[in-house]
């Protein structure tokens, strides 16, 4: 899919977790110059304040329009953080038109699992859990909102035949065994061994069923909300420490020569300003506007090159009976009906 560059969007009300560092903070400089609102979530009172220092210091001098941002304080790993927010949300009653779902955390090399605050794998726990846990909370405000849409950052490394897929252990769900035992569990597949990498790419996964089944609900309440799950493609930051922030000392060296070779080299990863600006577009681009599900890709075409285009899930991904159950399941584990009320 080709991105009309002349494209002037509406002002839009938009939500953006992961605001604080990489791709979310990219999207956040150029929503914010173009005059858009923002509501940028941030884990602590301290993330919150640096983020609107430089997000005001980085478009002081180049923004279109009124600028209101506000940075109200949500872990995605504590639920009771999560709707906290919502609440405050919801009093005040601002609709929502877009809301991004981009907030990412992979722990790699570790070997030991870490659990959110109610005891949830906090791989699963913030990329996939929390996430569910504010879109539900929050659809009075989308169900309000202008042309409304929901975003989610997924990832190519769902699909094991993708070229990020087929390192180490493939993502793959199986039955949900490890949802399905409640909190304390490992990986999502009820392995009972924990392995960093693959449980990023089952949240990568789950992002991505997630997505099709809001979208399947939506359409049951006759709600027109546009739901786009995306790939930004292989993004490795260089001033920022959010490729590595997670992973253990040991493993950052070997990462930091993989970066060396797969962004400077070999030409393989995509900058965060690009990814940035695609994740923009997703978000206020009028392209995007209408109902149902959609997956787009940034495919990398060539070194140095990439293709941004609508593209086709993985096979599980495509699964219904798979999306439903984890749905539900994840329903349960935050502590929420599973149903869609109509606006």
């Amino acid at each position: 899919m080709k991105l009309d560059n002349q494209t002037v969007p509406l002002k839009r009300r938009i939500m953006l977790t992961g605001a604080s560092s990489g791709i979310g903070y990219q999207a956040a400089v150029r929503m914010q110059r173009a005059g858009h609102s923002l509501i940028l979530p941030c884990r602590d009172q301290a993330t919150a304040m640096f983020t609107l220092e430089r997000l005001e210091e980085d478009t002081a001098h180049n923004t279109t329009g009124n600028r209101i941002v506000t940075a109200p304080v949500m872990d995605l790993s504590d639920l009771r953080s999560i709707e906290h927010c919502v609440n405050r949300l919801l009093r005040i009653g601002q609709p929502i038109d877009t809301l991004i779902l981009n907030a990412g955390l992979q722990y790699s090399g570790e070997v030991i699992a870490k659990q959110s605050t109610q005891g949830y794998e906090l791989t699963i726990a913030v990329n996939h859990l929390g996430h569910q846990a504010l879109t539900q909370q929050l659809m009075p405000l989308l169900y309000a909102g202008n042309d409304p849409r929901v975003v989610v950052t997924a990832s190519e490394v769902h699909n094991s035949k993708s070229p990020g897929g087929r390192f180490g252990k493939p993502s793959g769900l199986g039955k949900l065994a490890g949802l399905k035992s409640g909190a304390g569990f490992k990986m999502v597949n009820g392995d009972p061994i924990f392995d960093a990498d693959k449980a990023y790419k089952d949240s990568k996964l789950c992002n991505i069923l997630f997505a099709r089944e809001l979208a399947r609900r939506l359409s049951l309440v006759a709600n027109e909300i546009s739901v786009l799950a995306w790939a930004p493609g292989l993004v490795i930051p260089r001033n920022e420490g959010g490729f590595f922030r997670y992973s253990r000392l040991n493993n950052v060296w070997g990462q930091r020569i993989f970066a060396l070779l797969a962004r400077d080299l070999l030409r393989l990863s995509e900058t965060v300003d690009n990814a940035g600006y695609l994740l923009m577009k997703l978000a206020t681009d009028q392209t995007f506007n209408g109902t149902g599900f959609s997956y787009h890709s940034n495919r990398l075409d060539g070194p140095g090159r990439h293709r941004f285009e609508e593209a086709i899930v993985s096979q599980e991904a495509q699964d219904n009976y798979l999306a439903i159950s984890l749905w539900e399941l994840s329903a349960e584990l935050i502590g929420l009906s599973p149903e869609l009320t109509p606006s």
